[in-house]
C-alpha cells in the first residue's frame, strides 16, 4: 500500500506542476501589480458580485455571488478542464437566493440562504428577518447538486447592518458563523455623532460575535449555549488554519471616530485625520470565550494596544477595562475593509509563503479627507500563530478609478480561494470577476 502511494505522489507532482505552467498570463496581468515571478489570468468574468469561493477535490471551483438588484446571484460552478487559468465550463449551481459564502463538507455544499438585504439605515430588530446556513448534496465531479438542500442552522438575524453570515467548518465538523453587528458601535440611534453606546451592549448577546455549531446536524438555531465568542464586530474573513487546527478571523473596524473629536482632545482638523487613520483592521486567534472588545474598544493605531471607545468614556488613550479584552495578533490601516482570509497550503508559491495568511481587502470608502485606499491583497507571515514581521501587499493596484465606487473601471478584491494546484483565486465583487495568480518560476518574490 505505501509503494501505491508513492507511486501515486510522484505522478501527481508533475500533473499539479504542469497544470500550473499551463496558466496562460494575461498580457500586463491586466493591470494588477504582483511580485516578481507571479502571473494573473481571467478565470472567469460576467459573474454578478462574486465573493467568497470553495475548491473541490478535482479542482472545480464555486463561487458565491452576491447578485444585486438586478439579480444574478446564488452559487456558481466552475471548472478549467485544461489547466489554462480560464474556465471554460459554467453551471448555474443554485439560483434561489443571492450568496455570500460557500464550503464543502464530506460531499455537501454549504451556503447561506439570505434573506434579502435590508436598508443599511434599518434599527436593529427592524422586522425580524432571518438567514440560514443550508447544505446541498452533491456528487464527487457534478456541478450541480444531486438533491434538495438541508437547512443547517436557521434563526439568523440579519436586521441592521453586517447582514451576511460567513462561516468556516473543521474537519472534526465543527461550523464557526460570524454574526456581524446590527450598529457601528452599539449606539441609538446608530452613527449619530456623540451619542453615548449603550451600557450593556445588550446587542453583544445576538450579534459581533462567533457562534458554533455542528456541520452534520440539522435545525440548529443560535443561543447562549452555542456563543463561542464576543466582540468582534464584523468577522468576514473566517477560516481554519491548517497548521494548528485553530480558529481566526478578521475583523472590521469601527467608523465615525472623528465625530468625537472634542473628547478625543483634538481640533476637527486633526480629528478627520485620526478618524481615517483609525481604528485597526484586525487579524484575529479565536477561541471558546474570547471577548475582542467591540463596541468597549477599539485598536488604535497611534496607540498600539486596545484603548476605550469615546462612546463609553475613552479619550484615545485610556485602556480601562480594555486591558483584559484579547488583541489581535495582527494590525492593518484602518478602513481597509478585510473581506476574505485564506492561509496558503500549496508548493507552487514559493516556501515563504508555506502556511502564511493571505487577506482580501475590499478598500475604504469613508478615509477623507485622507485619500482611499485598501483595495489590494496582502500577505501576513505567520509562525506558530503569531504575526511574524508585518504585512506585505501581494497584489495592488485594484481600484484605478475610485470614485467610480462600482461604476465602470472599479476593481475591488472580495474572496480567496486556492486551486488544487496552488495557484491563487481572487474574486473581484465590482468588475464581477475571478483572477487567478499562479507562480511561473521566474523572478524572486
Amino acid at each position: 500500500m505505501r509503494r501505491v502511494l508513492a507511486m501515486l505522489a510522484v505522478l501527481l507532482v508533475p500533473a499539479v506542476a504542469s497544470a500550473q505552467s499551463a496558466t496562460k498570463c494575461a498580457p500586463d496581468n491586466l493591470g494588477i501589480k504582483l511580485p516578481p515571478g507571479f502571473c494573473l489570468s481571467l478565470f472567469a468574468d460576467s459573474i454578478a458580485q462574486p465573493r467568497q469561493f470553495a475548491v473541490a477535490a478535482n479542482g472545480d471551483v464555486f463561487v458565491a455571488a452576491a447578485g444585486g438588484r438586478g439579480g444574478g446571484g446564488g452559487i456558481i460552478a466552475l471548472r478549467d478542464a485544461n489547466g489554462d487559468g480560464r474556465a471554460e465550463i459554467r453551471e448555474v449551481f443554485e439560483s434561489s437566493a443571492n450568496s455570500s459564502h460557500v464550503g464543502l463538507f464530506e460531499g455537501y455544499l454549504y451556503t447561506e440562504a439570505m434573506a434579502p438585504i435590508l436598508p443599511r439605515g434599518q434599527a436593529p430588530g427592524g422586522t425580524g428577518r432571518t438567514s440560514a446556513i443550508v447544505r446541498y448534496p452533491m456528487k464527487a465531479g457534478e456541478l450541480k447538486p444531486s438533491g434538495p438542500p438541508d437547512t443547517i442552522v436557521q434563526g439568523l438575524p440579519v436586521s441592521g447592518a453586517h447582514q451576511t453570515r460567513n462561516f468556516a467548518i473543521g474537519r472534526d465538523g465543527a461550523m464557526y458563523v460570524n454574526i456581524g453587528s446590527a450598529t457601528n458601535n452599539c449606539s441609538n440611534p446608530d452613527r449619530i455623532p456623540r451619542t453615548p453606546g449603550t451600557n450593556p451592549c445588550v446587542e453583544l448577546e445576538t450579534r459581533a460575535g462567533i457562534w458554533k455549531f455542528d456541520a452534520r446536524k440539522k435545525n440548529q438555531t443560535p443561543s447562549a449555549a452555542n456563543h463561542f465568542a464576543r466582540g468582534i464586530r464584523n468577522a468576514v474573513g473566517i477560516a481554519i488554519n491548517p497548521a494548528d487546527g485553530k480558529l481566526y478571523a478578521t475583523q472590521h473596524g469601527r467608523d465615525d471616530l472623528q465625530g468625537w473629536f472634542a473628547q478625543l482632545g483634538m481640533d476637527s482638523v486633526a480629528a478627520l485625520k485620526f478618524g481615517a487613520e483609525n481604528p485597526a483592521e484586525e487579524l484575529l486567534q479565536v477561541n471558546q470565550g474570547d471577548d475582542f472588545g467591540w463596541p468597549y474598544c477599539f485598536y488604535s493605531l497611534v496607540e498600539r494596544k486596545l484603548v476605550q471607545a469615546p462612546e463609553y468614556g475613552g479619550d484615545g488613550k485610556k485602556v480601562g477595562d480594555c486591558a483584559s479584552k484579547k488583541e489581535p495578533i495582527a494590525t492593518f490601516p484602518g478602513h481597509w475593509a478585510p473581506d476574505a482570509l485564506l492561509f496558503y497550503t500549496g508548493s507552487t508559491f514559493p516556501a515563504r509563503y508555506k502556511n502564511g495568511a493571505f487577506i482580501a481587502f475590499h478598500g475604504s470608502w469613508n478615509r477623507a479627507p485622507e485619500p482611499q485606499a485598501g483595495y489590494n491583497v496582502v500577505f501576513q507571515p505567520l509562525r506558530n500563530g503569531a504575526a511574524v514581521g508585518r504585512y506585505e501587499v501581494f497584489a495592488d493596484n485594484f481600484a484605478p478609478n475610485i470614485a467610480s465606487g462600482r461604476g465602470t473601471g472599479s476593481r475591488r478584491p472580495t474572496g480567496l480561494g486556492q486551486t488544487i494546484d496552488g495557484g491563487l483565486l481572487v474574486a473581484d465583487d465590482a468588475a464581477g470577476k475571478v483572477y487567478k495568480i499562479a507562480y511561473t518560476g521566474t523572478g524572486r518574490p
